[in-house]
């Protein structure tokens, strides 16, 4: 099985210049690129000149996550696509476990490795944990993060199991599922693009799996974090049209009343924790859903399925009144 590592840069010569060393060290028998979404410094220079075996794949314009991506994967032929943060550190063997997976399970089209805090490195990362589910409204949460609750590796999620999806952070995905489903939807641009590709990929009667053998440590947040309201516009606009374009039946629009609803509490704290931009970033993100709804609707007709994507209600529930803050409790 031939492997692609494609790594998406956007005016990231740090990043690179920090993290693409242990790529490179670790990444036997796989193949490096770095996807350049039309940078302005001098990050693939540094490449070109520090990193001669390393692959350019140089996009027109920065097309966010799921366009830089869409554009750099149509161009190679490799089975398996690694696409990697490039605020990503590897290590040793971090391929070989999720490769194997790949060659001995022909339903498998994506998975991830365990993501570990590079900050914090007992700690697991916010952004993928130990593998990503949704609750029946939409809301992510993963085996080592619930919301803002992070647990330490204790190795309690070595295991290897199935999952709703896996994280953009470190997203392995056959090339031929990849090309199947028409890639990431470039609505979305960042942020829950992977939930909503990997809605379809379920759909689709293909496994997701999270492999503990393999374990990776991310930085996250290195383009937009936490208290960039870009990032909070994104998220909750993105799980709206993740909603609109994948639930079928008439009860998704029972969903995103309740959702809306949610959303505007959750805009309201953000007024009394003195964040007025995360404030209007949720107001923004409502009216651009509307904007995009009837583009959305045209996409729900060929995307809405109605198989079961939660095994949870309520993630909401279970954390703020059941104060159940581990998975393992819920």
């Amino acid at each position: 099985m031939n492997v692609a590592v494609v790594i998406l840069n956007w005016n990231g010569k740090a990043l690179l210049t920090q993290f693409l060393p242990s790529v490179m060290r670790y990444s036997k028998g796989a193949t490096i690129y770095v996807a350049d979404n039309a940078s302005t410094d001098d990050s693939i220079a540094f490449v070109t000149e520090n990193f001669p075996k390393v692959t350019i794949l140089k996009n027109s314009i920065n097309g966010g996550y799921a366009k830089g991506y869409n554009d750099a994967l149509s161009t190679l032929s490799e089975d398996l696509f690694v696409l990697l943060n490039s605020d990503v550190e590897v290590t040793e063997n971090w391929l070989q476990p999720i490769v194997f997976e790949f060659k001995n399970d022909s339903s498998l089209v994506a998975a991830q490795p365990k993501i570990l805090d590079f900050k914090n490195n007992s700690y697991f990362e916010y952004a993928g944990a130990a593998g990503g589910f949704i609750d029946a409204l939409g809301y992510p949460y993963c085996r080592g993060r619930i919301f803002n609750t992070i647990e330490e590796d204790i190795g309690q999620y070595d295991d290897t199991i199935p999952i709703f999806w896996a994280t953009g952070a470190c997203l392995f995905v056959t090339k031929k599922a990849f090309k199947t489903i028409g890639g990431f939807d470039e609505d979305f641009f960042a942020h829950q693009e992977e939930i909503d590709l990997c809605w379809r990929l379920n759909a689709q009667g293909g496994s997701i799996k999270y492999v503990g053998a393999s374990q990776v440590f991310h930085v996250g947040g290195a383009t937009l974090g936490a208290a960039n309201p870009k990032k909070t516009f994104y998220n909750f606009r993105n799980t709206l049209l993740a909603l609109i374009k994948n639930v079928a039946g008439n009860k998704v629009w029972l969903l995103l009343f309740i959702r809306m609803i949610l959303d505007g509490v959750a805009a309201v704290q953000f007024i009394f924790q003195g964040k007025p931009m995360h404030f209007l970033a949720v107001f923004k993100a409502h009216l651009s859903f509307y904007s995009l709804l009837p583009k959305f609707l045209k996409k729900r007709k060929t995307e809405a399925t109605s198989f079961s994507y939660f095994n949870l209600k309520s993630i909401v529930y279970q954390y703020f009144i059941n104060k159940k803050r581990h998975f393992n409790s819920l």
